[in-house]
């Protein structure tokens, strides 16, 4: 989809065909196309069936806006999760943050969408004219075109002094596909550092699986995690001290470094498994002292104790049996358990997980937790089930 095509797309005749293009999503690709045909031409077809596709896919993120939205396909990608967008925007209201926002890199739109419902306005700017254009018929879709001004402009050339927050999202893909260094983020991270250190508060989505030597000291660095999966970091200065800090979504619960440092000990009776966002933040030793509990490996995070502890912050498993890992042994005592279904996981092991479920042959009625790790530098084994609530 090129500009051209995106901006016929927005026409009376445009929307007309993206709406014909939904009725058909999920069909035939080639029916689908084969039908929109008789009516509309090829550029006009393939825009209509490209966009119902995205906003199909989009549903996961945004749920019942993604219907009003559009989309490129890196755009989705990178896109902000609604629920995270939210809680970001949340975040600046609680924190006394005047209401203008310069956001570059602004993608479709996601995150401008979140702060101006919540009454901020804001000065978007993308390099790319298609991406600003998608992202400009965002803010209309939703009657923000009062809050959000949206431009083609290269990040660099903001003025972060002039607004009350800078809000940045750099690209993160490259032409081999997604990049982890932030020296290959568009914009630079040289780039992305100035516009950082000119600014009164800002928020600077990163990938999770930032280096921690990336992180300037004076920053805040969150991880968030949706529904126990870790979505993205952000890096926030002027809001907040410096630090590490996790938090969980939907419901909201946030964890701050304290410093405590887990002890070592025996498997216990129970082993927890922290929410990543509190593994990526570090906080292990927190989550710990949250359970009492300690851990068996001072390397790999899995938290063990005696007592059971409801926490938001790790599930828990009770342990049956702590084994050496060996194939054989672990399939024999399986097989005595009569364990026929595993769901397999693993911290600190570099077995292959299918491969191992299918060298297990299991056959029985009763269900089980398997956990690869080490236990003093020692790979090992751990059978177990989930408990019921304390």
């Amino acid at each position: 989809m090129d500009l051209d095509a995106f901006a016929e797309l927005l026409t009376p005749r445009g929307l007309r065909a993206l709406a014909e293009a939904e009725e058909l999503t999920g069909t035939d690709p080639v029916a689908a196309a084969t039908r929109l045909r008789r009516t509309y031409d090829a550029a006009l077809t393939s825009a209509a069936l490209t966009q119902a596709g995205l906003r199909e896919r989009a549903r996961a993120k945004f749920g019942a806006d993604a219907a009003r939205m559009f989309f490129t396909p890196h755009g989705l990608e990178q896109s902000t999760r609604a629920e995270v967008a939210e809680h970001r925007a949340r975040r600046l209201t609680e924190t006394g943050a005047g209401p203008r926002v310069a956001d570059v890199c602004c993608g479709i739109g996601g995150d401008f969408l979140a702060l101006a419902r919540d009454g901020r306005t804001v000065d978007a700017v993308d390099a790319d004219p298609l991406t600003a254009a998608v992202a400009r018929a965002n803010a209309e879709a939703f009657g923000l075109g009062d809050r959000v001004t949206v431009r083609v402009a290269d990040a660099a050339t903001v003025r972060p002094e002039d607004h009350d927050v800078l809000f940045a999202d750099p690209a993160r893909r490259g032409s081999r596909g997604r990049t982890f260094d932030p020296m290959a983020y568009s914009p630079p991270w040289p780039v992305v550092l100035d516009l950082l250190s000119r600014a009164r508060r800002a928020c600077l989505k990163v990938a999770p699986g930032i280096p921690y030597e990336f992180i300037p000291e004076q920053a805040q660095a969150e991880w968030v995690s949706y529904k126990g999966e870790v979505k993205e970091a952000a890096l926030w200065t002027g809001a907040g001290e410096p630090g590490r800090r996790a938090t969980l979504l939907p419901g909201g619960h946030t964890l701050t470094a304290t410093g405590v440092q887990a002890t070592t000990g025996p498997v216990g009776r129970y082993v927890y498994e922290p929410d990543g966002a509190a593994v990526r933040a570090h906080l292990v030793g927190e989550v710990a002292e949250l359970v009492g509990g300690w851990l068996a490996d001072p390397m790999i995070a899995y938290i063990s104790g005696d007592e059971p502890v409801d926490t938001p912050w790790a599930a828990r498993y009770e342990v049956d049996e702590t084994l050496p890992f060996s194939l054989k042994r672990l399939r024999a005592a399986l097989r005595a358990r009569r364990i026929g279904n595993v769901t397999i996981k693993k911290r600190g092991s570099a077995v292959d997980i299918e491969r191992l479920r299918g060298d297990l042959r299991l056959s029985g009625e009763e269900s089980a937790v398997v956990i690869l790790t080490r236990i003093m530098d020692k790979p090992s084994v751990l059978i177990c089930h989930p408990p019921r609530p304390a």
